[in-house]
């Protein structure tokens, strides 16, 4: 026997408001890990001093490569905060090349930065918890980059291309989390506690922090199955 159901105008509102006011905390948070992506780099290249010692350009081009190119590089597809005018996917994806290209040229420049100045103070290598993360996180985004790659040539493609694309998206969400940790664990270094110290250093511990959630978040409801709902 069907029930007749009145309909409510207000609930209706008050879905829609819920559902605006989710918008709006989303457009909000995309906004804000773009200004902490750029400001941390800025941040970091000021604390470096550039150019007074060989060391002084590893924060640099490490702080480019990983918190500002990798962060611009996946909001770049973010509906709520792309601060990149791009309409077609293909000007994003292209753009996200050359992010990505970025990220590895400044990131082995950084490395290679890091090397001179241990050699030069005969200083030994990967002797703390940043360096060994550093390595790794490295590591990943070669591999990460050579996986791009299979995505964007299709001889090299040994999946379909969804497939491909989750993998892709995915070894991206775990190579950002990984250079996060690298980054809040650089945080840790006797160089960093010498040069920031009080309430500003733990301001740098958990900065870095928020880019990650908001990255994780845009990664995961964009590739993770949805179930339907059916009544």
């Amino acid at each position: 026997m069907p029930v007749d159901i009145e309909y409510s105008p207000v609930g209706e509102g008050l879905v829609m408001s819920e559902f605006w006011l989710y918008v709006w905390m989303r457009r909000v948070s995309v906004i804000a890990a773009h200004v902490i992506a750029l400001g941390l780099t800025i941040l970091i290249s000021l604390l470096s001093r550039p150019g007074t010692s060989l060391f002084s350009w590893h924060p640099v081009c490490m702080s480019i490569a990983y918190c500002l190119c990798m962060t611009e590089g996946i909001l770049l597809f973010s509906a709520e905060g792309n601060t990149f005018c791009f309409k077609s996917r293909k000007g994003k994806v292209r753009l996200h090349w050359f992010l990505q290209a970025l990220v590895l040229v400044a990131a082995t420049t950084g490395v290679g930065f890091m090397i001179a100045s241990k050699n030069v103070s005969e200083r030994p290598h990967l002797a703390t918890w940043h360096s060994l993360l550093g390595v790794g996180t490295l590591a990943a985004t070669l591999l990460q980059a050579a996986c791009g790659i299979c995505l964007l040539l299709p001889k090299l493609r040994v999946a379909s291309p969804p497939r491909l694309k989750l993998y892709h998206a995915t070894c991206g969400l775990v190579v950002y989390l990984l250079a996060t940790v690298t980054v809040v664990a650089a945080v840790f270094t006797d160089w960093f506690q010498a040069t920031v110290k009080g309430l500003v250093w733990y301001a740098f511990v958990l900065l870095p922090l928020f880019p990650g959630l908001v990255v994780m978040n845009q990664i995961t409801n964009a590739y993770l199955p949805r179930k339907k709902i059916t009544t």
